[in-house]
């Protein structure tokens, strides 16, 4: 099945200084790690950047966050919501390319990672969730280890839209793209 895999966010204001997520450094090692596979295996890379006032494009902070493995020959995507699909070129590029999966990782988990794999299911796409590849702040009432565990199990239990997502960790997908 063609996959590609979608980034989300991955951008340095949003991994460095007082707001930065959750262990960043872990989650940029399991970035690579993944993408190093997915290049090996010819799998089409998208990174997707947003903006939004604090987070204006072209800046510094709206960069892909340093440490991360980004080649020329992978893709960018601007978007302004939490939404990838949203007012964007994401799905025409994903029919050119004859995507029918996506893998998706990065930030926030209850922002634009959620979002993001609900429209990809809503549009026709089965989604790999990168369990411990996707990160956040957390918020007043839950750590981030709790978003992102209770994300993993909300987001893996969503069948009203057909396809499925299914949780892979960053390695276990790694390792089957490796194999295949």
């Amino acid at each position: 099945m063609p996959t590609a895999l979608l980034l989300i966010d991955i951008q340095q204001s949003l991994c460095t200084g007082p707001n930065a997520a959750w262990d960043c450094p872990t989650l940029i090692a399991r970035i690579n790690q993944v993408t190093s596979a997915a290049r090996q295996a010819n799998t089409p890379i998208i990174w997707v950047r947003h903006a939004e006032p604090g987070l204006e494009a072209g800046t510094s902070g709206w960069q892909l966050a340093d440490g991360l493995q980004v080649e020329s020959t992978d893709l960018t995507l601007d978007k302004t919501t939490g939404d990838a699909f949203w007012k964007t070129d994401l799905l025409p590029m994903l029919q050119d390319l004859g995507v029918q999966e996506l893998v998706i990782g990065g930030m926030h988990t209850e922002y634009c990672v959620d979002v993001t794999t609900r429209a990809a299911l809503r549009h026709g796409y089965p989604v790999v969730l990168l369990e411990d590849a996707h990160t956040t702040c957390g918020n007043a009432a839950i750590t981030p280890q709790q978003v992102i565990a209770h994300h993993n199990i909300t987001l893996s239990s969503t069948s009203s839209f057909g396809p499925r997502a299914r949780l892979q960790t960053a390695q276990q997908w790694a390792d089957s793209v490796s194999q295949a």
